[in-house]
């Protein structure tokens, strides 16, 4: 399981959707403050957890790793538009980013769960028209 890239960056992309919780959007304004803002968290929490146990199962695990690149989309394109239609005096801190973080590393972790799965394929019909020869 961990000998494996995509599970290093699933890892990373869940580490960083879980200290969203903890980090602040603005000065004294927490992301879990905002329940929609908490929902879309959880969510994204538990499909990457979800991509990361799944190993054994790799188009699940890709579909998983696919769902939570594009709610976290969802939710960078949201705290945009809270950071651009919020007052002047509101200063957002750098963790309004970790979004677009974690949907590079889901999309770096699905794009490597598909080539173990072309190669896992490739390999079972090679070995399936070798025992066709025999």
């Amino acid at each position: 399981m961990w000998q494996r890239i995509q599970t290093l960056y699933l890892f990373l992309s869940t580490v960083l959707s879980g200290l969203m919780f903890f980090f602040d959007k603005a000065p004294g304004v927490r992301y879990t403050a905002y329940i929609p803002y908490a929902v879309l968290m959880v969510i994204i929490l538990l499909l990457n957890l979800l991509a990361l146990t799944t190993y054994k199962f790799r188009i699940f695990q890709f579909r998983t790793a696919v769902l939570a690149a594009l709610i976290s989309f969802a939710f960078q394109v949201w705290i945009a538009v809270d950071f651009f239609t919020a007052d002047s005096s509101l200063i957002f801190n750098m963790t309004a980013v970790i979004p677009v973080i974690s949907v590079i590393l889901n999309v770096l972790a699905a794009r490597n769960i598909m080539a173990d799965e072309l190669m896992v394929r490739s390999s079972d019909r090679l070995r399936s028209a070798k025992r066709k020869k025999r």
